[in-house]
């Protein structure tokens, strides 16, 4: 058994949009043995700007499907499963969401979890941040947050880590290894410019720290505000916040 298998075992990948596995773990996925992701969004927002030149948005959101597919092409050992928020919209959908993550653990059975960094760069990801360190208390597995990008002094920045961790575990691909990555993220041609600005060729992942979700992840305007999108980080921390407190209420009557 590999160090990567002794440290990960079965792993639930819980992502945001279909590309963030390739993207964020793509490495790790060809060096498991048993693995499953979880998409919670189908990556395809409300807003025109996005899937306009598709037709529809449901269009855009079945493309990126096909695309997920022609990307783990091969990974037999990968299961797939899609809870299927409306992208930017994950916030929304808390509640139900973290339901159907619970079914998914219980089905799954995994001995960890790899998820996104609180690190403000897309509500989505700030959203399965705080929805894995829930299921993280409730199961007394290991979460592993992967960065993607985030604002870092004003400057967007990519697999930048903004917060310390109790262990962190790099992987360096192979040239085989790095090549099948490239072919996975070039399966998502509607996002061709976006996942080639990522480094290829190294990966990290660190224990989950215990994050204060009643505040953004740093100071300062989040990525996803830059943008001006709709949403602030102060709305998705009232958004953890109800969660959160509804959950105390329903332990209590389960005590």
């Amino acid at each position: 058994m590999s160090e990567i298998e002794k440290k990960f075992g079965r792993t639930l990948v819980v992502v945001a949009h279909p590309d963030d596995e390739a993207i964020g773990c793509g490495l790790l996925l060809q060096r498991l043995q048993h693995a499953s992701i979880a998409f919670l969004t189908d990556g395809a927002p409300k807003d025109p700007y996005f899937w306009g030149k598709f037709g529809s948005r449901t269009a855009y959101a079945n493309l990126r499907a096909e695309e997920t597919r022609a990307a783990l092409q091969g990974l037999r050992h990968v299961k797939t499963h899609s809870f299927g928020a409306r992208d930017q919209e994950l916030v929304f959908h808390l509640d139900a969401a973290l339901e159907w993550l619970r079914k998914m653990v219980v089905k799954e059975r995994p001995e960890s979890i790899v998820t996104h960094a609180y690190e403000g760069g897309h509500p989505d990801h700030d959203s399965c941040s705080f929805l894995c360190s829930i299921i993280e208390r409730e199961f007394d597995l290991p979460v592993w947050e992967m960065p993607m990008y985030c604002r870092a002094g004003g400057k967007l920045m990519r697999q930048h880590r903004l917060h310390s961790a109790s262990e962190t575990v790099t992987l360096s691909a192979t040239k085989a290894e790095e090549q099948r990555k490239e072919q996975m993220l070039a399966a998502y041609e509607t996002q061709d410019e976006f996942v080639r600005s990522f480094d290829m060729t190294a990966e990290k992942f660190y224990l989950q720290p215990q994050h204060d979700y009643s505040r953004p992840p740093h100071e300062g305007k989040l990525n996803y505000e830059c943008w001006e999108w709709e949403i602030a980080g102060s709305d998705l921390c009232a958004a953890f916040g109800r969660v959160l407190d509804a959950n105390q209420v329903q332990r209590a009557k389960s005590a």
